[in-house]
Formats: structure tokens, C-alpha cells, sequence
């Protein structure tokens, strides 16, 4: 881990409670299959080739979370949206770290997929 990504990422119990608190948002960047199969509660999910078009939807006043399945495609987010002067963190580890560390997934019964193959 560079210098960057150690000021950037966040684990998954400091996510929740920045959530909690009130000072952050998580911003689910997966495709929509994996959001369907299981997703952070209270998360906003933004498909990662919609961000730059919807990012007027996201308070620049708040700490903005982004999340995928393993915290690479997220990062790519973190890294665009810093640069245009919002907190972006990084949820380190992905939802795959969020669910391993026994945080909740909705629905009920949710998972973490892995996205579909891009049609060819």
C-alpha cells in the first residue's frame, strides 16, 4: 500500500461508524447484479461509468465512501473525485471485507458476487 491509498482507504468498522455518525455516505460503484445480491445498508449505489455524470447527486460537505467488491474499482472513483475536491475515502477490502467482518448485507440473505463478464 502506497502513502496515498494509507490517507484514502478505510476499513470497514471505521465506514460504519462515519456512516452512523452522520459524516460519510458509502457509494456503491458495483454493477447492478452484485448490488441485487448484496449491498451495505443506507448505501447509494452509483454504477462506476455513471459517476462522472451524476456526481452533482453527492455532497461535496460530507466524507464520500465509494465501495466494490474488493476496493480496486472503487479506488479509481476515490482518486477522480479527491482530485475534484471531495473527501473520497476507499472502502479498503471491498463489501467482501464489510461481510467477512460481520457486518450486515441487505437483503437479508445477501452475498457478494462477482460481476458479470463484459458482453463482447
Amino acid at each position: 500500500m502506497n502513502d496515498a491509498s494509507a490517507q484514502t482507504d478505510v476499513g470497514p468498522e471505521q465506514a460504519r461508524e462515519l456512516v452512523e455518525s452522520g459524516e460519510a455516505l458509502i457509494v456503491d460503484v458495483r454493477q447492478p447484479e452484485e448490488w441485487d445480491a448484496g449491498r451495505i445498508p443506507g448505501s447509494t449505489h452509483i454504477e462506476m461509468n455513471e459517476l462522472s455524470g451524476r456526481a452533482g447527486e453527492l455532497p461535496s460537505e460530507r466524507t464520500v465512501i465509494f465501495a466494490c467488491k474488493s476496493g480496486s474499482r472503487s479506488s479509481l472513483a476515490v482518486q477522480a473525485f479527491r482530485e475534484a475536491g471531495y473527501d473520497a475515502r476507499n472502502l479498503d477490502g471491498g463489501i467482501t471485507a464489510w461481510a467477512a467482518d460481520g457486518l450486515p448485507l441487505e437483503p437479508e440473505n445477501g452475498e457478494v458476487v462477482s460481476p458479470l463478464p463484459a458482453p463482447r
